[in-house]
């Protein structure tokens, strides 16, 4: 076998993709086991076991328990991204922006109780570590943002700024909800609560000036 060929196999850069691969493998299985277990009982030797590595694996890409985790809350709020994302291509009005991340926040295979207790259980740690605490910001920059894309046409900064305010606080509310009690509220539910909120939000508004 050629020497180029060996360099190929091994280049930094193939060596670097299979790093991410396999760091992407073990913040997903951490998030599943978040998703049985919550962060008081999920262990790296668990992470290990579903992940169907050593718990040396583990701890070769990540240090310790709490850096997998904050890794696991960033993997979910990616796919959580991608699915607002993914609806938001499609939106052609103001409107229709606002509805695409309030459906995109219930989609219907991550507005599942085991989800939202495995997100709940890492919010709950949010007061004590920093680094969760900053994801936690930048994810509701986020959702600011996206929703003021669509408010920011319909209604005065001041009142956009209030009812995107309202409808982050809505959907925290509702993933909460089914955390703590499965089967107690329906995405079709959480849906019709946040859009009735929008809209009765909208109607009370003071009217956007022409061409503002």
């Amino acid at each position: 076998m050629s020497t180029s060929i060996l360099d190929a196999r091994n280049s930094p850069l193939k060596l670097k993709r299979l790093s991410d691969i396999r760091r992407t493998e073990l913040r997903q299985a951490a998030f599943a086991v978040l998703q049985r277990e919550g962060i008081a009982g999920a262990t790296i030797e668990k992470v290990a076991a579903q992940a169907g590595a050593s718990k040396g694996i583990v701890l070769h890409y990540f240090s310790s328990k709490q850096e997998l985790f904050e890794h696991a809350m960033r993997e979910s709020n990616l796919v959580l991204r991608k699915a607002v994302v993914a609806r938001l291509r499609h939106a052609q009005t103001p409107m229709q922006r606002v509805d695409a991340i309030i459906d995109g926040n219930f989609e219907p295979h991550l507005f599942q109780p085991s989800l939202c207790y495995a997100w709940l259980s890492l919010c709950a740690e949010v007061p004590r570590d920093a680094k969760l605490a900053r994801i936690q910001k930048v994810l509701h920059a986020r959702m600011r943002s996206n929703l003021l894309s669509g408010l920011s046409a319909l209604a005065l900064p001041e009142d956009a700024e209030e009812i995107a305010l309202g409808v982050t606080a809505l959907i925290d509310g509702l993933w909460l909800r089914l955390g703590l009690q499965p089967g107690s509220v329906s995405r079709e539910q959480a849906i019709r609560q946040v859009k009735s909120y929008v809209a009765a939000r909208l109607a009370m508004r003071e009217p956007v000036p022409a061409g503002g």
